[in-house]
């Protein structure tokens, strides 16, 4: 897109019209923000931002962001880890914020979001069906369907008439994986715009195509990690790049190359290939898959240094079988006119068929820098694993060293330094790029809005399940609070087996998460302040509850990552002795921090955080874990914080709605 050329517009005055069109004023950290993200991307140094809850950094860096685009005529890239920040950004923020800047700009600035292809309905599948994967496969594409998976086939189908976009989040509530992947793609499967005869109306190029039009193209982790470790383009070409939630980078990033490869997937690859490859070669690959299966089955779970014997095997033929399968396959369509263009079915299977053949190569080549691995489980067959040792080197290569990046988010600074994050992204060492770190703090008043409790005087969490001293301390402090609680639990059995104890001891209303949807729970705990919502890893960070229905926070132990974990022991050996704080502090570091966000989402919230783990006031890792909080005021007395509940309580429930005095001053007068 051709963009008209911008006005010299100063940051300050953007900013302002910025904050205005929303009712408010520029936060000293939100200027300060917007500062350092424009001297970022002038100097093309590198920024890691810790901005806490309320500062406002969506705006603090997106007008810088467009300022950008509009003078250097590059869209910026803004990577999120969550679809509630996409949507945020996409349908709050940028419209507020193109508004308002239009008139300065001389022109509305666009924006756009992208996402994998496989997030789109495929317009192909749709009109002519998913290629045959079994005999059961018929049942997803009755008129009449009886099953809910046949159910949910049919609603896409029905919203595909109607959207848009095509893009699956628009579909509430979200259709099963099983039915979306029947009418959807992922990237080696499509058979190509150029050779799709429903390339013109196709919703992933159509989306594509806006975003090479937008001045900011907002993705997520996934996609920004793939685009710059495939080397193919799937955004548009730039030079600035924005991280929000980029505590969560590494591990998306991580995630997005990691390798499964089961037995079930080279079971399906074979019925799919098979009326395109001597029958000898589909006969092959489906002792292939037999094979893995047994030496999965075999197998003990966890690392695996080194592929031997019956696993060796499996794996060889899965590669071997596979390469003699796109040879087969690698001339024009068998039987197809050249002016009907490509048999797409065909496509799809040469592509699952390349994929099985790549991930078992790269298992049977795995060096000193992978990390490979099995799991088994109840709820699925076995799995075989592969994913770097590391990510930091690939992130320098590909990410820093070409474009310059923003990484922002509440959780950066652990510590007191900025140090570990960066060396998990590859910005410490040699030759490591340029960058500095700021905090620009928070507009709350930690000190005088929440007390941090400690529970010093419980015996230290084991391995099964709550203790009663536990459940009487919760009890207690939830009778104090009223409810108004929100309990993050390391684990889902934790959660289920307090929630259970609790029900018979409370007579407030105790939710877990599992006993509906997450959101409906949400709903439900915001609407009764009486109530409490137990649950685990997504409430540690996608929660946002102001106001008096959530008072106290409750963290049942440090969440350390599981000890038993191949990925994390792998990166924790690597590091020598400093393995534990570098990899397992710093990833518990990160997520109490994100958990005890979830207390304070407003500038007149109050409330406790309770961790009922002494470890965080007896062990020698416990200083870095506390620096790593926000400035909460700090207390172990448990009788302290049960007055200052019982007050909290008390002025919620005031009807003349008067302020509460704040919580340190009630801790101190107590």
């Amino acid at each position: 897109m051709k963009r008209p050329a911008a006005p010299s517009v100063r940051l300050d005055d953007a900013l302002d019209a910025a904050v205005s069109a929303i009712g408010g004023e520029p936060r000293e950290g939100q200027r300060l923000m917007a500062q350092a993200v424009a001297h970022a991307i002038e100097s093309g140094e590198h920024l890691l931002v810790q901005a806490g809850t309320g500062t406002g950094k969506s705006l603090a860096y997106l007008v810088p962001a467009l300022l950008h685009s509009v003078t250097d005529k590059q869209p910026v890239i803004v990577a999120t880890a969550t679809i509630a920040l996409q949507r945020q950004l996409v349908e709050r923020d940028l419209p507020q914020l193109v508004s308002a800047l239009a008139p300065v700009l001389g022109h509305r600035p666009e924006f756009a979001i992208l996402k994998g292809r496989n997030n789109y309905a495929c317009l192909h599948r749709l009109s002519e069906g998913a290629p045959d994967e079994g005999a059961d496969d018929g049942t997803l594409f009755d008129p009449a369907p009886s099953t809910a998976l046949g159910r949910d086939v049919v609603r896409i189908r029905t919203w595909a008439d109607e959207t848009e976009t095509g893009d699956r989040d628009e579909i509430v509530p979200a259709p099963l994986d099983r039915a979306w992947r029947a009418l959807s793609v992922t990237a080696h499967e499509c058979v190509g715009p150029s050779r799709c005869s429903y390339a013109a109306e196709c919703f992933s190029e159509r989306a594509r195509e806006r975003a090479r039009n937008a001045d900011v193209v907002v993705t997520n982790h996934a996609m920004l990690t793939i685009d710059a470790f495939s080397g193919i383009p799937l955004l548009p070409e730039h030079r600035v790049v924005v991280v929000d939630e980029a505590h969560e980078l590494v591990d998306r990033a991580t995630g997005a190359i990691t390798d499964e490869l089961t037995a079930a997937m080279v079971e399906r690859a074979a019925r799919r290939i098979k009326r395109y490859v001597a029958a000898e070669t589909a006969e092959a690959l489906t002792l292939a898959a037999e094979a893995l299966e047994e030496a999965l089955r075999e197998a003990e779970p966890g690392r695996v240094d080194q592929a031997r014997g019956l696993l060796f095997d499996a794996l060889t033929a899965v590669r071997d079988v596979g390469h003699m399968a796109l040879t087969e396959t690698s001339g024009r369509d068998k039987g197809a006119d050249p002016q009907d263009g490509p048999d797409a079915a065909r496509v799809q299977a040469r592509a699952a068929i390349e994929e099985l053949h790549e991930i078992a190569g790269r298992v049977v080549a795995a060096g000193s820098d992978d990390v490979v691995w099995i799991t088994h489980s109840e709820r699925r067959p076995p799995a075989l694993w592969r994913a770097p040792l590391s990510v930091s080197g690939l992130l320098r290569e590909k990410l820093f060293d070409t474009a310059a990046v923003v990484l922002t988010s509440a959780t950066l600074e652990l510590g007191g330094s900025f140090d570990s994050v960066a060396a998990t992204l590859g910005l410490v060492g040699d030759e490591a790029p340029s960058w500095q770190g700021i905090d620009v703090g928070s507009p709350f008043d930690y000190g005088r809005q929440a007390i941090l409790y400690v529970a010093r005087s419980l015996p230290a969490p084991g391995r099964d399940g709550p203790s009663e001293a536990f459940l009487v301390e919760l009890a207690e402090l939830i009778e104090a609070a009223g409810g108004r609680t929100l309990g993050l639990f390391s684990s889902q059995r934790a959660a289920e087996q307090a929630a259970a104890q609790l029900r018979e001891r409370l007579t407030v209303p105790v939710l877990c998460q599992g006993d509906d949807s997450t959101a409906e729970l949400v709903r439900q705990f915001s609407a009764d302040p009486a109530t409490c919502l137990f649950g685990t890893l997504s409430l540690w960070q996608g929660v946002d509850v102001p106001g008096p229905a959530c008072q106290l926070v409750v963290i049942d132990r440090i969440p350390f990552p599981r000890p038993d974990d191949p990925l994390v022991k792998a990166r924790q050996d690597a590091a020598g002795p400093a393995g534990f704080m570098a990899v397992s502090a710093a990833g518990a570091a990160l997520l109490l921090a994100q958990g005890a966000g979830r207390l304070i989402r407003s500038s007149t919230d109050r409330g406790v955080v309770a961790v009922l783990d002494s470890r965080l006031a007896t062990a020698r890792y416990g200083g870095f874990l506390r620096r790593s909080l926000p400035p909460f005021w700090p207390t172990d007395d448990p009788e302290q914080v049960r007055r200052s509940l019982r007050a909290l309580d008390a002025a919620a429930r005031d009807a003349a709605g008067e302020a509460a005095e704040p919580v340190a001053d009630e801790v101190e007068s107590g």
